[in-house]
């Protein structure tokens, strides 16, 4: 795109020239016009808090699980100064930018027609994933989907954000099962999923081995399970010739030679080893024709599970339609507001390779809240203890101020999958258990850090310190325990001398407590001892979040 330089300050020249300088610098790597597209809204340099509605929540407090509303620019700076090196598996589902009222920026749908639309996406995606790559442990890994529009844009920032060396696969996943016979050119049966480490100590989990694959271990010595493995290879007796030698059956003494075209796979000093060792099978009756291995199970390099590869078929993971009728079974009386969900299936794969029971699950775009319903199938399986952490907008327009996708499809599915529900047909569905707790985000500008309220810091100093959350209750002071744990958290929102009695009283008991307070300086003198941290609010908390109160 052409432009005119003539009216340009010299101020706004030597800008461009500067970013065109360091564009020249970057010898390869993905490059977008940050400075040219109209800032995103939701960057901002205020602090946020986050609004408890109990009566939207789930299940009776303490809660162990999130939900929460508003953009997740401003969710990630949050969650940032309560969890960063705490989550171990993200899964993000962003928008695919494809022009067709996908991608929501700055309050309207990025059309095909915008020319900065690609840049938007660029920057949009950046400076999330940018912090996200904080929340991750040092065994971390994230996942996100993806189809054609931004895949190599996608490749290209993750490399950006996380590091080339930090690349682990792009999975193809069969999101259809039947190719359209209208479409124009070649039609697209899969989307991509690419997942990266956030440092080298990832290590993936194995998959289940399923049915069909433990079916073929149907056969049994004293050593164990076996499946009869080939005895003989593809090579032909000119490629190996030193494989193309006679075998005698021991039960008949006949002398078994392999087929010219296919040797056998073992070399003749090999093949005694496997004599020796009794792991060639000759068939129930001993009498076989041919020789096979016996490739015991409990030998298996991976015998509780199977090598997760790049390929995910429909038939394993699920595909599109599946997600819909999956969605609408269980929101049945809505219409489809949420077009696009993934099949919980999909995410049970992500969560098995990438995540283990006591973990933190994060998903940033959470959509109709798959991701939530598969941390609850997986813990109902195993009775684990995984949490998740959901961040979903409103998705309200101009043109729909009124629309909530977080509240009327992600958390209403959510707690229907956790409590139970009646589907279309009157029937009831037992719920898998669960719960969660639905907070809204709030910005407060750091002028007016000091109008936090109560509530809100004891949010966080909650999400900061414990598992669990509960709701404000207006006390002289909160105390804030874990019955496993010999730690104590309170919170003093307004200092009076008649308290200190009760909070001497209170720090008894703990290896240690840490007081958060309006006045840390007062109560320290009151409340002297070695096991008691004194903290201030609301600078700790604005510290924590990368500003100055």
């Amino acid at each position: 795109m052409s432009r005119s330089y003539e009216d340009l300050s010299k101020e706004e020249l030597i800008k461009l020239l500067q970013t065109r300088e360091r564009r020249d610098a970057t010898r390869f790597g993905l490059v977008w016009e940050a400075n040219e597209i109209e800032r995103d809204k939701a960057l901002n340099s205020d602090f946020v808090a986050l609004d408890l509605d109990a009566s939207l929540s789930c299940g009776k407090e303490s809660w162990r699980n999130l939900i929460i509303e508003g953009d997740n620019f401003d969710a990630l700076r949050y969650l940032r100064m309560c969890f960063a090196g705490r989550v171990k598996c993200i899964y993000i589902d962003p928008p695919y930018n494809t022009g067709n009222k996908d991608f929501v920026y700055n309050d309207h749908f990025v059309d095909k027609e915008d020319l900065w639309r690609h840049s938007k996406w660029c920057e949009f995606m950046y400076q999330r994933l940018s912090i996200a790559k904080d929340l991750l442990r040092e065994d971390g890994s994230i996942f996100v989907s993806i189809d054609d529009n931004e895949l190599f844009s996608l490749g290209l920032l993750m490399n950006k954000v996380f590091g080339e060396g930090n690349f682990v696969a792009n999975i193809l996943w069969q999101k259809r099962y039947s190719t359209p016979n209208d479409h124009k050119t070649i039609a697209p049966l899969h989307d991509y999923i690419l997942v990266y480490q956030a440092h080298g100590a990832w290590q993936r989990n194995a998959l289940p081995r399923g049915e069909e694959k433990d079916k073929q271990y149907r056969l049994r010595d004293e050593k164990g399970i076996f499946r009869a493995d080939n005895y003989t290879c593809n090579k032909s007796a000119e490629e190996r010739p030193t494989l193309y030698y006679p075998i005698t059956q021991p039960n008949t003494g006949e002398e078994i030679w392999p087929k010219k075209t296919a040797v056998w796979r073992y070399s003749p000093e090999r093949h005694q080893q496997n004599v020796e060792q009794d792991m060639v099978y000759w068939g129930k009756d001993g009498l076989g024709k041919v020789p096979a291995f016996k490739r015991y199970k409990h030998l298996l390099r991976n015998a509780d599970g199977v090598v997760p590869s790049t390929w995910w078929p429909h038939q394993e993971v699920g595909h599109n339609d599946e997600a819909k009728k999956e969605l609408m079974s269980i929101l049945w009386e809505q219409d489809r507001s949420f077009s696009t969900p993934k099949p919980t299936r999909l995410i049970d794969r992500i969560l098995q390779i990438g995540s283990n029971d006591g973990d933190i699950i994060l998903d940033f775009f959470a959509g109709s809240g798959t991701t939530a319903h598969s941390v609850l199938k997986m813990n109902q399986a195993d009775e684990g203890n995984r949490r998740f952490i959901l961040v979903s907008s409103t998705e309200a327009t101009d043109d729909a101020p009124d629309k909530n996708i977080c509240r009327d499809v992600c958390a209403e599915r959510v707690r229907r999958v956790s409590i139970g529900y009646k589907n279309a047909k009157g029937e009831e569905v037992e719920g898998l258990g669960g719960d969660f707790a639905y907070l809204r985000c709030r910005k407060i500008p750091a002028s007016k850090l000091l109008e936090i309220e109560h509530s809100q810091v004891w949010t966080a100093l909650q999400l900061l310190h414990r598992s669990t959350l509960t709701e404000y209750k207006n006390s002289s002071f909160l105390v804030a325990d874990d019955k496993d744990e010999d730690d104590a958290l309170i919170y003093v929102p307004r200092f009076n001398p008649k308290l200190v009695p009760k909070l001497r009283e209170a720090v008894k008991g703990y290896a240690s407590v840490v007081i958060y307070s309006w006045q840390p300086g007062l109560l320290r003198q009151h409340i002297r001892a070695h096991h008691v941290q004194h903290e201030a609010i609301p600078e700790s908390l604005a510290r924590r979040f990368g500003m100055k109160a």
